[in-house]
This record gives structure tokens, sequence and C-alpha cells, in this order.
């Protein structure tokens, strides 16, 4: 008998390279953990999926590296209007000019082909993160101190595609599931989902217009109707899409077929203006998964969590849970090794911390949508995504972290990105690790341990109206942004230090 080969050994392995699992890998290779990416297809989907993301995932996108490459391939949204059958204006929502606290545009237009092709291109500069495509797991066992997984590997060999996959074994102190609303890390984990209660029908339609066709807009449009909701997205370039409600008593299938998709278009364009890309009805959820951690098996994204579009956060969910999760496996994975069993322990704060805020954009969405059914005026749409009690105008969300880290006031909150003295936007300044912003005059007698950042208001003057809107003479920030701790003495800043689950050489950034 032939000797089977060792398992290869990797830090953490990520099952799917969709663009939460391609931000995962990003992030992960900013620390440098030894990390392997299994995708089973053997290249991005060349057609559209998501279409939007917000401030907030721009700032991850800035972390890594891509925000400035991206930038001329994206649009930002001016915002989103309701209107009735007849066409009336119901609720007008614009969304800002300008960029947010978060330090940018609150709101942008994608094709999600070229951010995946971005993804995929900057990974190969990641010494630490190895990518393997053609590539389908088949095997997860969860050993208690490791995780061992086997996968069929299709990919090709000098230039000729296998007929007969090889089986490979790998061994891992992680695995994170990033592979969808199918996903099979989920099903080894036998974790149920949580049904929050939407489900319905809708047709997507991609078109390439052939001309300019100003009187479609660039705002999003949502057309609020109780027999077919329906919603027009102006994308980046030449791109339109509509979605679409389908019918109950309507088979998927024949809406849809091209001619059923242009007798639904006829109110806005013809077949002669425009290439249909792709039409293909999507079943819509509102799930999420009773557990996102079992042990060393985790998940992310569609697999932990799934929403209706019409706030446009399906895919930002899914980066803010990488954003959560990286640098806590980051810092768990590279604590000393007496320490790394107790370390294990601030992955629990993942779920605690991503299930509360994503399901308020979950259900806001299904507020919205519902609305989108029926509404006929504006208060009822207002209603749909203002908080009871809100001001007047129609603001983004910005849900706190749920229970875990961090204490006091505060805690959980996201912190914005001040531009630095010089220009830079304040997180090109500290990279991808925990920042302590102070007013000078309290930093001045404080020294922070090594891999702190310390935002001072002398090297970043912006950082005073910052740290003013939390009341606050300085704050402790996490990698991901989100404030473990306030303080207004030097006493009560060194008090936060122990939230901090690693320690460094002392280092101050400017």
């Amino acid at each position: 008998m032939t000797a089977q080969a060792a398992p290869e050994l990797f830090d953490v392995v990520i099952v799917g390279l969709g663009p939460v699992g391609a931000t995962l890998a990003h992030l992960l290779g900013l620390r440098g953990v030894e990390t392997l990416v299994l995708e089973r297809e053997a290249a991005a989907y060349h057609l559209p999926r998501a279409v939007h993301f917000d401030d907030e995932v721009m700032r991850v996108f800035q972390w890594i590296g891509i925000a400035d490459e991206l930038r001329p391939q994206i649009r930002i949204n001016p915002g989103m209007r309701f209107v009735d059958p007849n066409g009336k204006l119901l609720l007008d929502w614009p969304r800002p000019a300008e960029e947010s606290a978060l330090g940018w545009h609150p709101s942008w237009r994608f094709h999600q082909p070229d951010l995946e092709r971005l993804l995929r291109a900057r990974l190969s500069g990641r010494d630490s993160v190895t990518l393997r495509t053609h590539c389908d797991v088949v095997m997860i066992e969860d050993k208690g101190d490791r995780v061992d997984l086997r996968y069929e590997d299709s990919s090709a060999e000098r230039g000729e595609p296998r007929i007969t996959p090889r089986t490979r074994s790998v061994r891992a102190k992680y695995l994170v599931g990033c592979d969808g609303a199918r996903s099979v890390v989920r099903r080894f984990m036998e974790t149920g989902m949580r049904d929050l209660g939407f489900h319905e029908r809708w047709l997507v339609v991609d078109l390439l217009l052939k001309a300019e066709k100003p009187e479609l807009g660039d705002h999003t449009i949502q057309h609020c109707s109780p027999v077919r909701p329906a919603t027009y997205v102006r994308c980046p370039g030449n791109r339109r899409r509509w979605e679409i409600s389908v019918l109950a008593d309507e088979d998927s299938d024949s809406v849809a077929a091209e001619t059923e998709v242009w007798r639904l278009l006829s109110g806005w364009l013809t077949p002669d203006e425009a290439t249909l890309e792709r039409s293909s009805v999507y079943n819509f959820h509102s799930l999420i998964a009773e557990d996102w951690r079992r042990g060393r098996l985790l998940i992310a994204g569609d697999a932990a969590h799934q929403t209706p579009p019409f706030m446009g956060q399906g895919m930002c969910a899914g980066i803010r849970d990488v954003a959560n999760l990286s640098w806590k496996l980051a810092d768990v994975l590279q604590a000393p090794s007496k320490d790394r069993a107790a370390a294990d322990s601030l992955l629990d704060s993942y779920q605690s911390e991503r299930e509360p805020n994503t399901a308020e954009f979950i259900e806001t969405a299904i507020r919205l949508g519902g609305l989108i059914n029926a509404a006929d005026s504006e208060s009822a749409l207002r209603s749909a995504v203002q908080k009871p009690g809100s001001a007047a105008e129609l603001k983004s969300i910005y849900p706190p972290l749920g229970p875990g880290l961090g204490s006091g006031r505060n805690a959980g909150r996201q912190f914005g990105q001040p531009r630095m003295n010089d220009g830079r936007r304040m997180d090109d300044a500290t990279g991808f690790r925990p920042v302590i912003v102070a007013k000078a005059a309290l930093a001045s007698w404080f020294t922070p341990p090594g891999n702190v950042c310390l935002i001072t208001t002398e090297d970043c003057r912006e950082a005073a109206a910052h740290l003013a809107a939390f009341e606050s003479g300085a704050v402790l920030l996490r990698p991901d942004r989100y404030i473990l701790g306030c303080a207004d003495s030097p006493e009560e800043l060194a008090g936060l230090l122990p939230l901090l689950s690693h320690k460094a050489q002392e280092e101050k950034v400017i």
C-alpha cells in the first residue's frame, strides 16, 4: 500500500473565495497568519450579483489596500426615491454628497466581478496566503485541538483538466466557512437557522444600455405597489438593474424568460435600447444561523445570515463579520503558547457582537420591503427606516455591536476616521491594529504599549470633533475601529489597556 501523504499545516483554512472570504484572507494576511483559501470554482463568477456597499465596507477595503484602485470602477449612489404606481414621489431619501464620519461616502454602486478580480489579484501579494481553486471540500472534522479537512482537487495540471480529482488533506487550527447560503461548513457544524419571517421571490434583471438614457435617473427608485413592487438600480457605467417581485402563481422559469422580461420592462425601455445580460429569479430570505462558531469551526457572510435586498446590506454584513473575526483569530493564534487556550475565548465574542448588529439591518430591510409592497404615504415609508423618536432627517444606520468586548460608555460603537494634519485618512497612518485617539493634553501624560498607535489632536486636529461626538477625552479602538472604552484622564486610559488581548513593544505613531 502507498503511504498516505502527511496533511499540510495552516493556521486558518477559509472555504469560499467570494468577496467575504477574499477580504478575510487579506485581513489575516495583513497579520501574517498562515492561511489557505479553498474555492470550488475555477474563476470568479462573471455576472453581477451584489451591487451596493457602504462607507464601513469601503473603509475595510482601505485597510487591505484596494480602495484607491477600486474607486474609478465604482460610483457614488446619490440616494433612493420611493414612488407610487402612478410615478408620484412618496419619499426622497438622498445620501450625503460629502464623506461620512467614516472617511468615505456612505453609499456606493459597484459591479461585483470587478471587485472580485481586484481582490483575487491583490491576494497574490500576501506571502502568508495560499489560494487554490477547483477544490471541493468533502470532509471536515473538529478534533478539539485542530481541524482536519479533506478536499478534492480538480485543478489543471500542465494545462490539462483532471478527470479524476486528487484527494488532499489539510490540518488547521481554525476553519472559517465563507461559502454562501448553502454552506458546506455550516452543514458540518450542524447548526440550525433562525427564521425572521421574510421569504419572497424576485426577478433580478441586469442590462447594458446601448446608449445614454438619462430619463432613467441616477437614483435608486423603489416602485411601491401592492401588486408588483419593483426596484431600479443605477449601476456603474452603462449597467442597469431591475428587481421585480414575482407573483405567487407565476412560474420562476417563465418569468425569467427573455420575452417576459422585456414585457415587464416595457414601461422603462425596449430591446432596442439595451442588451439583456442576465435574468434570474432569486428566493430572498431572512435567516440567522443559531451558531456562528462551534469549537474550531466558524461561519461568516451568507453562511451565517441572509437578508432581503432592500437595504443593500447582504455583502456588507459579511464584510463586517470578517472585519470583526480576523483580528480576533490573529490575536488568538499569535498569543504566547501558554496563553493560547485562554485567548481562544476571545472568539466567543464574535457572534455575540455581530448577531445583534446584523439583525438590526435585516429587520430594517424586512420593514422596508413590506412597505414597498403596500405603502401609500411618506409617513409609512419613513417609519420603516427610522427608529421611533428619531430626527426627521433620514440617515444611514450604524448599529452598535452586541455584548462582547469593551467596557463602559460607548463600548461597541463605531468611531469615525478623521484626516491627519498631512491629509491622510487616520487608518492609513495607523494600520490594522489597536489605536488610542486622545486630546493632546491628556496624551502627554500617557505612553501607550507597543502595538497600539497613539493619535492625538496635535497630530490630527479633526480628531477633536470625533472625540466630542462621544463626549470623551480619549478612546481606545479595536483594529476594526469599534470602541473598547473611553477615558478622561491618564489613569482611566491606562485602566482600559487590559481590555486588549495582546502586548507588544512600545511605539508611538504620528
